[in-house]
């Protein structure tokens, strides 16, 4: 890290910080969305949204510092939600039992990234999943920007999707927002995708739009947050339960991460550092009293406005810091002036599907189920699973079982396991 600041032009460390700038804003959200997750599992949001800022900006640091890559963590979305709504309400598990969950699957996690399993795994993978993995992110991104700029929603019994009020005020802003930065982001303005969210976010103080107080929360309850700080509760260490949990969350974890830093890393070498620094991040969250952190898609905002380097993560993790101090503030950041940086990005994510062999059903079809398993289910790891399982059907089933290695017919049984585990989980 140190030796890449000596390295960096002045107009690159510009770069960099806006991109670390544009991370943090595009994922900001999570400072208000995994409290409010979290609290579904009894743990206070006022404490858990401490949790939340400590280990994201633990989190940035170590992968700053370790890896001096390009990528954001922050407890993720679909974990928390399999931390809360899986292990805490399905399996009537303690939230301190989730967090000891989390610590040994995380342990796992470490195990494989600080050994040569990661590059066998890494390598193992077809680039046809691989595209499919990009691509099926990039989709996940655009839905999730689509639903925070109100231009879809939740679909009646007759859709899983409907059109939004194409009349709001709310998405009048978020479409002059993207209109914005397109033109920006397409006449190569330098931080394209940060003036966009100023410019917007103005705007919707200036006319009211979109704005939504975060948890109620004050710098003194910081006192209190000792609550939350090594209390993992291992009493039912040995049970078939909290058994096949840490295996459920240990794929989750590692093949969600995999895939995200396959799909994100400007520079395919730093792989493995970053894969060590996302797991070391991970390990720490639990005791930091949150579900477990990953690597945040959104990074993808900061990369494509330039974040090449470790500086990008640790620009955003000092701003999880200052968060402390003006968590009220986030309201003048509506989610509308963040929606179309999130969908663009998404959008540039899905170029990666040109590469594909559409002449070849057995090459292609893995990944569209990749492709369309992530955003319909809101799961990266549920896209992944049904992806890798189906890869060696269509080889043998093609008469081309050759192109199957042993460790991805390995990965392939695992994944089925973990889909039979979590329908006998839910």
């Amino acid at each position: 890290m140190l030796t890449t600041l000596k390295t960096l032009t002045k107009e690159e460390k510009r770069t960099e910080v806006i991109a670390g700038i544009t991370s943090f804003f595009a994922i900001s959200y999570i400072l208000i969305v995994n409290p409010l997750i979290l609290a579904d599992a009894k743990i206070p949001a006022n404490l858990s949204i401490f949790a939340t800022i400590f280990a994201s900006a633990l989190g940035c640091l170590i992968m700053a510092v370790w890896a001096d890559a390009p990528i954001v963590i922050t407890p993720g979305m679909g974990v928390n939600a399999f931390f809360t709504y899986t292990l805490v309400v399905s399996m009537h598990l303690t939230w301190q039992q989730a967090l000891a969950i989390s610590i040994f699957s995380s342990v796992i996690y470490l195990l494989v990234s600080f050994s040569r399993v990661s590059e066998l795994l890494s390598q193992a993978i077809p680039p046809e999943l691989k595209i499919g993995i990009t691509a099926g992110i990039g989709l996940f991104l655009v839905t999730l920007g689509l639903e925070k700029a109100h231009l879809i929603a939740q679909g009646g019994s007759r859709s899983l999707l409907a059109p939004g009020n194409l009349a709001a005020p709310e998405t009048l802003l978020a479409l002059f927002g993207l209109a914005l930065t397109l033109v920006l982001y397409l006449r190569q303005v330098p931080g394209s995708f940060m003036l966009g969210i100023i410019v917007t976010s103005a705007i919707g103080v200036c006319l009211n739009i979109g704005l939504q107080a975060p948890p109620e929360v004050s710098f003194s309850d910081i006192s209190k947050y000792r609550a939350l700080l090594f209390h993992a509760d291992f009493s039912s260490l040995f049970t078939l339960k909290f058994l096949l949990a840490v295996f459920s969350m240990a794929m989750i974890l590692i093949f969600e991460s995999m895939g995200i830093l396959e799909g994100l890393l400007p520079a395919p070498q730093k792989f493995k550092r970053t894969f060590e620094a996302s797991a070391l991040a991970t390990f720490c969250s639990g005791f930091l009293g949150t579900s477990p952190t990953v690597a945040a898609a959104e990074s993808a905002t900061g990369i494509e406005s330039g974040g090449k380097t470790g500086l990008m993560s640790l620009v955003s993790g000092v701003l999880f810091l200052m968060a402390l101090f003006f968590i009220p503030l986030l309201r003048y950041v509506p989610q509308e002036a963040i929606a179309p940086v999130i969908i663009i990005t998404g959008a540039l994510m899905i170029q990666q599907l040109k590469e594909l062999n559409i002449a070849d059903f057995s090459t292609w079809f893995p990944a569209f189920l990749i492709v369309v398993l992530i955003p319909l289910s809101g799961s990266i790891s549920l896209g992944l699973a049904f992806g890798f399982a189906a890869y060696p059907l269509v080889k043998v089933a093609s008469a081309r079982a050759q192109e199957v290695s042993p460790l991805l017919w390995g990965l392939s049984l695992l994944f089925i396991l973990q889909l039979i585990c979590e329908a006998v989980l839910l």
